[in-house]
């Protein structure tokens, strides 16, 4: 071991003997991990893709259907259907299930006892159990650990207008361009786009109103109280606060809404369809307004294999265009869920990495006493990161694993664990330097003694977080990215560190004048020679 030991030593010192030798390797060694990062970086993920033994269904009833009729064409020719699989009589075999369900639609849930067998039931629920629903919208998935059926992978396109028509007619065209663009993904509408319930549509006359003595927000806090009722303040009942609504009645029957009396400004009573007209039509099943504005949102499920990021950049690219090609004026397009989701995090995993880098320095700063010393620990951890890089771009070539938000966390830890190293070298050669030793003897001594520690250390790191990046089973995937930045960094930083560190060390600012060719040692060699050898 130790001859093991001494050759390593020799081949470092011998990589760095000289000037062009240390300049070229400090460049290459600092930069190139930086470039290949930047080009390597896999695709960024809100959450691991962990999914359960079990199959999610979200059901979209037709409207205007009650609950007697959902639950005699719908809900008992599922149990039917389920009921064999239930009892063992067909395979796989269900552990349970669930089905829930109103009006306002439902859910359907089904655990297999065999967890193997989760892409087979998937299959049996799509083509057996949900097939035939009378006007039944269906959508089934694998489901979950997170983010319940969107699994914290969901992309929602928020399509914002007044004109509720066109709103409409947009979402429908965006869910066939993204089934187009992105084969496979599962897309919704919210609210759905039938246009079936019952809506009363109050138009202002704007010059009745005028003659009257108001406006329009004042007609509209009117017909507030006539319907959910107006929020007009707080009560403070001594433990609480209470919202006070203001809520009238007068009329039971969209016919006699406009029969309703109103005192208007001028002190006059008159009917309230005088100051709106007022028609009886359908419309969505229910309202949804972000910052104000009516919204249809497009729910955007990628299939196995896509990452959050590639999603919403096939989103942006290909579907924003065509979208804003048929939008209203007044229109605008958002993305929210998992999307929004993924900016922020990516920022909080961004702020916190560099918090931690300027905690890192500020520690080694402290304890080398030297901003130099500890500037040369720091400097080294752009090795530790391509590690993690190059070892996630590996894995992706046998299983899915992007840049998730659990993933970001093991570059967190791996600043922790890579700098170990890198203090053991700097700490060793000062220790030499104050014993006495040159520069370059107190480096030669360092890596001599602190080689086996450094390996030692190292292994114990990553041999303890293999299992986690090779053993395969039930929640593997929730751990397996991190775990391979961890194996990865470790890996690539500490090779690469042993010959990094050294090399910096024995920089020193004679090595960037071009006109100097010779080192320290040289220098030194060349004055010690007596003076006729040096003449000739």
């Amino acid at each position: 071991n130790k001859k093991l030991w001494q050759r390593i030593t020799c081949f470092v010192m011998t990589s760095t003997n000289s000037r062009i030798k240390r300049l070229s390797l400090a460049a290459s060694l600092l930069i190139l991990p930086v470039v290949i990062s930047i080009i390597a970086i896999p695709k960024l993920d809100y959450l691991p893709p962990v999914k359960r033994d079990a199959i999610d269904a979200n059901l979209q009833f037709p409207p205007g259907s009650n609950v007697k009729t959902i639950e005699r064409e719908i809900i008992q020719p599922m149990v039917e259907r389920l009921k064999p699989y239930m009892d063992g009589t067909k395979e796989p075999a269900l552990k349970n299930y669930y089905i829930f369900g109103g009006s306002f639609g439902g859910s359907l849930g089904v655990r297999v006892k065999d967890q193997d067998r989760v892409d087979e039931l998937l299959e049996i629920v799509k083509n057996e159990i949900l097939i035939d629903l009378p006007d039944t919208r269906v959508f089934a998935r694998q489901g979950n650990l997170f983010g319940g059926f969107g699994g914290g992978r969901q992309v929602q396109v928020h399509l914002q207008s007044k004109d509720t028509k066109a709103l409409q007619e947009m979402a429908r065209q965006g869910i066939d361009w993204i089934k187009a663009a992105i084969e496979g993904a599962n897309v919704n509408a919210n609210p759905g786009l039938s246009m079936s319930e019952p809506e009363i549509n109050l138009s202002p006359n704007d010059r009745n109103i005028l003659e009257q003595g108001w406006n329009r927000r004042d007609v509209g806090r009117v017909v507030r109280t006539l319907g959910d009722g107006l929020y007009v303040g707080e009560y403070f009942n001594g433990s609480k606060r209470l919202n006070m609504i203001l809520r009238a009645d007068g009329w039971d029957d969209p016919d006699n809404l406009g029969d309703v009396p109103v005192v208007t400004g001028n002190g006059s009573v008159t009917p309230l369809s005088n100051l709106v007209d007022i028609q009886r039509t359908v419309g969505p099943s229910r309202l949804t307004r972000i910052d104000g504005q009516r919204t249809i949102s497009l729910n955007v499920n990628p299939p196995k294999g896509w990452s959050l990021e590639e999603t919403i950049s096939v989103l942006k690219s290909q579907i924003e265009p065509k979208l804003r090609n048929i939008m209203p004026d007044d229109g605008n397009i958002q993305y929210g869920g998992s999307a929004d989701q993924l900016d922020k995090a990516i920022s909080v995993m961004a702020e916190n990495f560099a918090f931690a880098l300027v905690i890192l320095f500020l520690l080694m700063a402290a304890l080398f006493k030297s901003i130099k010393d500890s500037l040369l620990v720091v400097i080294t951890i752009p090795l530790a990161t391509v590690g993690g890089i190059l070892a996630l771009q590996l894995l992706n070539l046998t299983v899915f694993q992007p840049l998730d938000l659990l993933t970001m966390i093991g570059f967190i830890i791996l600043l922790g664990l890579v700098v170990n190293n890198a203090i053991l070298l700097v700490h060793q050669t000062r220790l030499g330097q104050q014993d006495g030793l040159e520069r370059t003897d107190a480096i030669e001594q360092a890596l001599t003694l602190r080689l086996r520690p450094i390996f030692m250390s190292t292994a114990t790191s990553f041999f303890g977080m293999l299992p986690l990046l090779l053993m395969p089973g039930a929640g593997s995937v929730i751990y397996r990215g991190l775990a391979a930045v961890i194996v990865g960094g470790l890996a690539f930083s500490t090779i690469f560190t042993i010959v990094l560190l050294p090399c910096l060390l024995r920089l020193s600012k004679h090595d960037f004048f071009l006109g100097q060719n010779l080192d320290h040692g040289e220098i030194n060699a060349v004055q010690q020679l007596p003076s006729d050898r040096v003449k000739a």
